[in-house]
């Protein structure tokens, strides 16, 4: 292949398509030319840049203004309080922000110098922003495309990014960042900015704040720091993973050094103090005295769920909510917490571990049923971690049996059946199902298929209201279903997604209230820093789902759940409470169990707990029922909650000692109790008559030696 004969041909073809455009280019030249001076286009283009940088500009002054930077100092130097439902203080957090705010005056003063050296030398010349830092910026986005490098901003500024902004290098944010650099240099003066970029900053090592900092690295308090302690921490500001001396001490001392020798040039300290704290090994200095001295962090799966919530409902940012001086008031009991986490600290509670190594997980939640109030919540077990997942709160599981007195039972109560109601208890062709048990009686009393929990009547009685009914019921009382899950399965917790403990224990909360649904949540007010209340739900409104009959038709047939049914294992000793169990079939093995639950209620808490596997597989599955693998956990539980409620007694009584008869709770005597007064008073009764008879035979025996003597005397009378 001639190639030197290809590149001459490309050139003939590229020459004549020049010569044959050529003058359509000039004729377009030409057009565009008197265009653009008929209608002044280089005016327009002026007017829309200057349009655009007013916009811009308006904007800015827009988001500056309107940034609370009042509440900046008060925010950082204040820990979020969390206060339970008395109002009592229940711990307090600022996420991973310094526990120890110091002001200025005790932080030892070549901290300062080493700042201002390195980071802003016109510090206190300039009023927030710096005309050279910003030439510096402007001419690498030129020549970078760039603004990363620094340079730019002051010491305000990187307060203010610090505080409000995020950590992307773009235009945008250095625009914002300067305009909020200026508010804040009116709020405040040069050292109280000081004292609060020292104290937001993060100094590696998860320490934040220049005191938690001196503490970690040197064991010192900030205002002890030598000069070359103070240039090693300001040093490590522009690397806190790459320049602090316990990670890399090489790169620590070498950054260190520099700093020092920044402080000399610029006069802050001597060229010989510089080389004299340059000989100083910087390993022999180093002491970890830090210690996050009780973090207030006690109720940690409590505390991450309030966290989420005020992000997920609020709006609020999650580091704002740990670091800004908020007062969150929350429905928190710390009895039923406290109980909550010392069981969950006790494995023997809990089933064994899979073949695996995997822990059985669970998650509890205590409710308050007349406001929706969560007041006791464990997210999961094992080892803890920071906002991790919570399956109390976030979790999607079948909730098994669980689901029938909402999907089932109650519209079909609402419907015109009642506890004695007679059901079908056998397979039927449309949904292939089967009891526990595999057995089935053929007819049983409502009453008896809800304690007894049996699948079949269930399947049956949904049929029989309709799906529809059921589907929509279900909906009412909170769940989260799909269209999905408008099927038999309903009626046996077979959703497309699931549920979690918190909705289950809120959707249990209308038959422990009366009929009212009220959303689950943690959090009853917020104020800010300032004192401003920024959301105040301590009068929660609930939406009426079923009537108060329905509901204590409903609880009247779940007290036979702990007295008679699938829960006796769990029933509290001393304490009446009603609700239900539940249980999902693993995929892998039809004996063995995904997800197991128990719920119960009075009418003043609810308790909804699961246990399970955080991932199905064939090994990781329960063996055994609820009440086995659940029952002590859950009683201690209830056992544990119980005596701090009010102990408002149910008003009505058991369906299953009434034969089905709702009656009020004085009303209705437990058989058993009832069997062993009859045999107390047939016992009583058998002992007067033994009685009777003694005492019979003692006053004939008397009588009889009386008649001998009156004999003996009329004989003596005898001639």
């Amino acid at each position: 292949m001639d190639f030197r004969a290809i590149i001459q041909k490309i050139k003939e073809h590229l020459i004549r398509f020049w010569q044959w455009i050529k003058p359509y280019l000039k004729q377009f030249s030409q057009w565009l030319s008197r265009v653009w001076k008929k209608y002044h286009l280089t005016k327009i283009i002026i007017l829309m840049a200057l349009t655009g940088i007013l916009v811009t500009s308006t904007y800015l002054f827009y988001v500056a203004k309107t940034t609370n930077v009042a509440d900046l100092s008060s925010g950082l130097k204040e820990s979020t309080i969390i206060y339970d439902r008395n109002g009592e203080e229940a711990g307090q957090f600022r996420a991973e922000k310094s526990n120890s705010y110091v002001d200025l005056t005790e932080i030892s003063p070549y901290v300062v110098e080493a700042l201002i050296a390195t980071e802003d030398r016109r510090f206190y010349e300039h009023h927030g922003f710096d005309l050279k830092g910003i030439a510096r910026a402007a001419s690498r986005l030129l020549i970078n495309r760039s603004t990363a490098g620094g340079g730019g901003s002051t010491i305000t500024q990187q307060l203010a990014k610090n505080a409000y902004l995020t950590l992307d290098q773009t235009f945008t944010r250095k625009a914002k960042e300067l305009f909020l650099a200026i508010e804040i240099e009116k709020q405040y003066s040069k050292d109280e900015i000081l004292a609060m970029y020292l104290n937001n900053s993060y100094f590696g090592n998860g320490v934040w704040g220049i005191q938690d900092a001196s503490k970690k690295y040197f064991g010192v308090d900030a205002i002890d720091l030598s000069v070359g302690q103070a240039a090693t921490l300001v040093g490590l500001l522009k690397g806190p993973s790459i320049y602090n001396p316990i990670d890399d001490l090489e790169a620590a001392t070498n950054r260190r050094d520099t700093v020092l020798s920044v402080m000399a040039e610029t006069g802050k300290i001597t060229p010989e103090q510089a080389t004299e704290q340059q000989q100083v090994a910087l390993g022999d200095q180093l002491y970890d005295a830090y210690n996050p001295e009780g973090s207030g962090y006690q109720y940690p799966y409590y505390f991450d769920a309030v966290i989420d919530e005020a992000v997920r409902l609020y709006g609020l940012d999650g580091d704002d909510v740990m670091k800004r001086g908020y007062k969150i008031y929350t429905a928190l009991d710390q009895n039923y917490q406290s109980n909550m986490q010392e069981l969950y600290a006790q494995d023997g509670y809990f089933p064994p571990n899979s073949s695996t190594g995997e822990i059985v997980q669970s998650a509890s939640v205590a409710l308050d049923p007349n406001t929706g109030g969560i007041q006791g919540l464990i997210g999961r077990r094992g080892e803890y971690t920071f906002r991790g997942f919570n399956f109390a709160i976030s979790m999607q599981r079948s909730p098994g049996s669980t689901i029938k007195p909402i999907s089932v039972y109650a519209p079909a109560l609402e419907a015109g059946y009642k506890p004695d109601s007679i059901l079908k208890d056998e397979p039927q062709s449309y949904y292939e199902a089967k009891n526990f048990d595999g057995t089935y009686q053929g007819e049983v009393p409502m009453y008896e298929a809800v304690a007894q929990s049996l699948n079949l009547p269930a399947v049956w009685l949904l049929n029989e209201i309709g799906l529809n009914k059921g589907f929509n019921k279900a909906k009412e009382f909170g769940l989260p279903l799909t269209e999905a899950d408008k099927y038999y399965g309903l009626a046996l917790g077979g959703l497309e997604h699931g549920t979690s403990p918190a909705v289950m224990a809120s959707a249990y909360g209308v038959f422990a209230n009366g009929g009212t649904l009220y959303s689950p949540h943690l959090i009853t007010k917020i104020i800010d820093s300032t004192g401003a209340v920024i959301v105040d739900k301590t009068q929660p409104k609930g939406k009426r789902v079923i009537s108060k009959e329905t509901s204590e038709e409903m609880t009247s047939m779940l007290l036979g759940t702990f007295s008679n049914g699938t829960g006796m294992s769990a029933n509290p000793y001393n304490y009446t409470i009603a609700g239900k169990t539940g249980t999902t079939e693993s995929s892998y093995d039809t004996t063995k169990s995904n997800d197991q639950w128990m719920i119960a209620y009075t009418p003043d808490v609810v308790i909804s707990t699961w246990i399970g596997f955080e991932t199905a597989s064939k090994e990781n599955v329960l063996s055994g029922t609820g009440g086995e693998n659940m029952g002590a956990l859950f009683k201690a539980q209830a056992e544990g909650i119980l005596p701090y409620t009010s102990q408002t007694p149910f008003t009505v009584g058991n369906a299953y000692w009434t034969g089905g008869q709702v009656v009020a709770a004085e009303d209705a005597v437990d058989p058993a109790t009832k069997n062993e007064e009859v045999e107390k008073w047939k016992e009583e009764v058998d002992d007067l008559a033994e009685r009777a008879k003694v005492k019979a035979k003692e006053v004939g025996g008397k009588a009889i030696e009386k008649g001998k003597e009156v004999l003996r005397e009329l004989i003596d009378l005898l001639p």
